[in-house]
C-alpha cells in the first residue's frame, strides 16, 4: 500500500523489546535486516496460538507514519494473513494503529500508521505487531522485515506530546461531567463545580439547551421544536449522509403504436456497451451478442425526451467497427468523441490475419466513425483483447486500458468463454459445470494509455509487472485479469480496480492506481475474512465475482457494484443473484443496500415490471447530473443459455429525507412521552396515545401499524415491573436521560457529549 510521504520522513531506529515466543534460530531481532533471499533471516513463533507478538520499542519518541513488511523472495506458508498493530507512549497503554494483511508473495507492503486527533499526530514510543493469521492455516507465524518510517524531531514530537496529553485530560474530565449530569439533580452541584472550576464544556451550548428542554424540563413540545429547528438548519445533515440507501426500481417501457415494430429500441443482446454523455444527457449503446451472432448496431437513448434513436444498423458499412460483442467503450465529454477497443471471436475464426486489434472513435457531433489505429498492437498499444477494462481521463484526455484475454490464433479449448456476452457451455456432456477461460496457457494483458491529441500509446506494466514512471518503481505488482471492473476517479487521480478473473484464480482484490505517480494502493488484498489496511473499514464486502458491473460518482466519493457472476469458494459453480453495493471513500466502508436472492422463473416472472431478474453480460451507466442508474439487457444464465435479455430499468438510490428524520425524532419523542404518561395516568396516556401518537403514525405501513398497537400494552403494566438490564434509578429524569442521549445521537460528534460512559470503563 502506497502512502503519502512527508518530507522529513526517515527511518525510525527501533529495538526489539520484547516477544511472545520464537524458534531458536529466528530470533526477533532478525527483523531488522532486510535479507529477502535468506529463509533463516526473520522472526517466527514456536506456536500459532494466541497471543503471539512483538513489541518494538524505538530510540525515540517518534511521529510513526508507515511501517513497512519485507518479504522471502517466495510465496510462504508463515507469512501474516491477517494482524495488528498498535501503538502508544507506554507498552502497557496502546491504541490500534492498523489492522490488514499480506498478499502472499514477495513485494514488501508499506502501510500507513498515523493516528490523529484534530490535525495531531499521535507519538509513539512502543510499537506491538500481533500476528492473527498465516497463510498456512496450521503454520507458525513469521515476519522477515520490519521498517517503520516517520519523524523523531524533538519540537514535534514535543508539541504533540502535549497535545494528546491535554485531550486526555480533557475527555476524562468530560466523562466526568457526563457522569454526573446522568446521577440526576442530586449530583446537580457537583457538576456545575466541576465544569466552572476546569472551564470545560460537556458539548456544545445548543445540545446543553436540548437537555435543560427535555431532561430538566420536560418539555416535550420545546424538544420537537427544538429538533424540527436542528433538522432545518442542516444540523442532522452528517447523519442523514451517513445512511444507507434504499434502493427504488423503474422499468422503462416505452409506449408503442399500433403495428410498430421491435426496431423501435434495441434487441435483445449481451456483452454490448454502453456509455454516458453528461453534457446531452444521452447514454450511447454498441454491439453485443444476441445469443447467435454478434451484432453491429448503434443506439442513443435521450433522458430528457425518454427516446431511443437508432443511429446505425451496420456500423462496418458506414466505416466504423464491425459486429462485436466483449468490447469496450468510453466517452470523452470534452472531444465529444466515443472510443471503442478490443473484440471476441470464436476459435474457427481466428487466424494471424483477423487477429488485429482495431482502434474506432465516433464522432457525436457529425455521427462519423474513424479507423485511429489498424492494429494497436503495432504501434505500442495491446493486442486483440476481450473482457478488459478501459477509463476516460478527461483532463489529461488519456485512455486507460487494462486487462482482459489476448486473442492468438492458436486454438483455445471448447469449454472457452466470453465473459462479457454469456456463458458457452462445454462441449463435453460429462462436465458439471461452466469452465470460464480456464486454460493454463491464457495470455493476459497488461496496462496501457492512449493520449489522444498525440494519438500515442504507452504500455505501463506487462501482466505481473511493476509500473515504472521515470525511472521510478512502483511499491506493487499488479496482476492483470478479465471481467473485472475499473473506474477512474478524476480528483483523486486514481483508478480503482475490483475482482474479476484469473485463469482459475476468483479474485476479490480492490486496489487503486494513481496515473501520475503510478503508486499502486491497496484497499485489501482479497481475503473475506481480512478487514482493510485501515482500521474504520467495515468487514462487509461484495463476494469474489466477475462480469460485475461498476459505476463511480466522485461528487459524492462513491462507487456502486452490481453483481453478476459470483463464486462460491465451497462450491464449484457460479451463481447469478441480485446484489447492489455501495463504497464510501470517506468512511472507507462498503455497504450492501440490496440483495434478492430468489431464483425461481416463478418468481422473477412476477415481478418482471417491478425489479429486474438476476443476470450478467449486462450493462450499467451512471447519470452523475441525476444520480440515477440505467441498465440494459444482460444474460440471465442457466437454464437456456442462448437467452439474452431486452428490458431496460433506472436506478434512483433515496436516503432519508430531512422530513423523514424529523418524522423518526417526533416519533421517538412522543412515544417516551406515552410511556411515561402510562406510569403516571393511565387515562391521559390512553388520550395521548389516541390523539398525539396516532397521528404521526403511517397506518398503511404494516411494521408501523404494529409498533403503534405494542404500545398500548403500557397501559396494562405493573409499575412495579422493570427492565432487569437497566440497572438501578430508572425514573422520568433517567428515562429522559435515554432519550436526550438518542437524539443526541444524530449530532455530529463534535458538537455531542462522550459516547463512552465513564461506568462502563470500570473493569469489574
Amino acid at each position: 500500500m502506497a502512502c503519502a510521504s512527508h518530507q522529513n520522513d526517515k527511518i525510525l531506529d527501533y529495538t526489539v523489546h520484547c516477544f511472545s515466543s520464537c524458534l531458536s534460530n529466528y530470533a526477533p531481532e532478525k527483523i531488522q535486516e532486510n535479507k529477502p533471499s535468506d529463509q533463516l533471516s526473520r522472526w517466527s513463533s514456536d506456536t500459532n496460538s494466541p497471543p503471539q507478538f512483538l513489541v518494538l520499542k524505538l530510540n525515540r519518541c517518534s511521529v510513526i507514519r508507515s511501517i513497512t513488511f519485507g518479504k522471502y523472495e517466495k510465496t510462504h506458508v508463515c507469512n501474516l494473513k491477517k494482524f495488528k498493530v498498535y501503538g502508544g507512549m507506554s507498552e502497557n497503554n496502546m491504541v490500534e494503529l492498523l489492522e490488514g494483511g499480506l498478499l502472499n508473495d514477495s513485494v514488501p507492503e508499506m502501510f500507513a500508521l498515523t493516528h490523529k486527533k484534530e490535525g495531531f499526530e499521535m507519538p509513539c514510543r512502543y510499537l506491538k505487531i500481533v500476528p492473527l493469521l498465516s497463510w498456512g492455516p496450521s503454520f507458525n507465524f513469521s515476519i522477515w522485515f520490519v521498517e517503520l518510517r516517520g519523524e523523531d524531531n524533538p519540537k514535534l514530537v514535543k508539541r504533540n506530546v502535549q497535545f494528546f496529553h491535554e485531550f486526555k485530560e480533557k475527555e476524562a474530565i468530560r466523562l466526568c461531567l457526563k457522569h454526573f449530569r446522568q446521577r440526576g439533580p442530586s449530583f446537580a452541584s457537583v457538576y456545575e463545580a466541576l465544569r466552572v472550576n476546569t472551564g470545560i464544556e460537556l458539548e456544545d451550548p445548543k445540545l446543553t439547551a436540548l437537555h435543560n428542554t427535555l431532561v430538566l424540563n420536560a418539555d416535550y413540545a420545546a424538544t420537537e421544536e427544538f429538533m424540527a429547528k436542528a433538522v432545518h438548519e442542516g444540523l442532522l445533515d452528517n447523519h442523514l449522509l451517513r445512511q444507507d440507501y434504499t434502493p427504488q426500481w423503474k422499468r422503462i417501457m416505452l409506449p408503442k403504436s399500433e403495428g410498430e415494430e421491435d426496431s423501435s429500441q434495441p434487441g435483445m443482446r449481451g456483452g454490448h456497451q454502453m456509455c454516458i454523455d453528461p453534457v446531452s444527457e444521452t447514454i450511447f449503446l454498441f454491439g453485443g451478442w444476441d445469443g447467435t451472432q454478434d451484432l453491429s448496431d448503434l443506439w442513443q437513448f435521450h433522458i430528457p425526451s425518454n427516446t431511443w434513436k437508432k443511429l446505425s444498423s451496420n456500423t462496418e458499412v458506414e466505416g466504423g467497427p464491425s459486429a462485436r460483442s466483449c468490447h469496450k467503450m468510453c466517452l470523452d465529454p470534452e472531444g465529444r468523441q466515443i472510443f471503442t477497443l478490443g473484440r471476441y471471436l470464436d476459435n474457427q475464426y481466428r487466424s494471424a490475419d483477423n487477429l488485429k486489434s482495431d482502434f474506432y472513435v465516433y464522432h457525436i457531433e457529425t455521427g462519423l466513425w474513424t479507423l485511429i489505429n489498424e492494429d494497436t498492437a503495432t504501434v505500442g498499444g495491446p493486442q486483440l483483447i476481450f473482457d478488459h477494462q478501459i477509463c476516460m481521463d478527461s483532463e489529461k484526455r488519456t485512455i486507460y486500458v487494462f486487462g482482459g484475454r489476448i486473442l492468438t490464433a492458436i486454438q483455445g479449448s471448447q469449454d472457452e468463454t466470453r465473459l462479457g456476452a454469456g456463458i458457452t457451455y462445454s462441449t463435453n456432456s460429462s462436465a458439471a459445470s461452466v469452465t470460464l477461460g480456464a486454460e493454463m496457457d491464457t495470455v493476459l494483458s497488461g496496462m496501457f494509455s492512449f493520449h489522444i491529441p498525440s494519438g500515442s500509446w504507452q504500455k505501463i506494466c506487462d501482466d505481473l509487472g511493476v509500473p515504472i514512471l521515470s525511472g521510478q518503481r512502483s511499491s506493487s505488482i499488479i496482476r492483470a485479469r478479465v471481467g473485472h471492473s475499473m473506474l477512474f476517479h478524476p480528483g483523486l487521480r486514481e483508478l480503482f480496480i475490483f475482482a474479476g478473473q484469473r485463469r482459475r484464480e476468483y479474485l476479490n482484490d480492490f486496489f487503486a492506481f494513481n496515473v501520475d505517480t503510478y503508486q499502486v494502493r491497496v484497499i485489501w488484498n482479497g481475503d473475506n475474512n481480512v478487514t482493510n489496511k485501515s482500521k474504520s473499514v467495515h468487514v462487509s464486502i461484495p463476494a469474489t465475482g466477475y462480469t460485475q458491473r461498476a459505476t463511480i460518482d466522485p461528487e459524492l466519493d462513491e462507487i456502486y457494484v452490481l453483481s453478476g457472476l459470483s463464486k462460491d469458494k465451497e462450491r464449484r459453480d457460479e451463481n447469478v443473484q441480485n446484489s447492489f453495493w455501495v463504497y464510501s471513500l470517506k468512511r472507507n466502508r462498503w455497504s450492501c443496500i440490496y440483495r434478492n436472492e430468489n431464483t425461481g422463473d416463478q418468481y422473477w416472472s412476477k415481478m418482471q415490471n417491478l425489479e429486474p431478474c438476476p443476470r450478467f453480460a449486462h450493462q450499467l451507466v451512471y447519470s452523475v447530473s441525476n444520480k440515477i442508474h440505467y441498465l440494459f439487457g444482460g444474460n440471465p444464465g442457466k437454464p437456456r443459455p442462448k437467452l439474452r435479455l431486452d428490458d431496460f430499468w433506472q436506478l434512483k438510490l433515496c436516503k432519508p429525507t430531512k422530513e423523514q428524520l424529523l418524522l423518526q425524532c417526533r416519533l421517538m419523542i412522543r412515544k417516551h412521552r406515552f410511556k411515561e404518561l402510562a406510569a403516571q395516568n393511565t387515562m391521559d396516556a390512553l388520550d395521548y396515545l389516541q390523539t398525539s401518537l396516532h397521528e404521526i403514525i403511517d397506518h398503511d405501513d404494516p411494521e408501523s401499524t404494529r409498533e403503534f398497537q405494542k404500545l398500548a400494552s403500557e397501559l396494562f403494566r405493573d409499575p412495579s415491573e422493570k427492565d432487569v438490564e437497566s440497572g438501578p434509578d430508572i425514573g422520568p429524569y433517567h428515562g429522559r436521560t435515554e432519550l436526550f442521549d438518542d437524539l443526541s445521537a444524530f449530532f455530529s460528534n463534535e458538537l455531542t457529549q462522550p459516547h463512552l460512559n465513564l461506568i462502563d470503563l470500570l473493569p469489574l
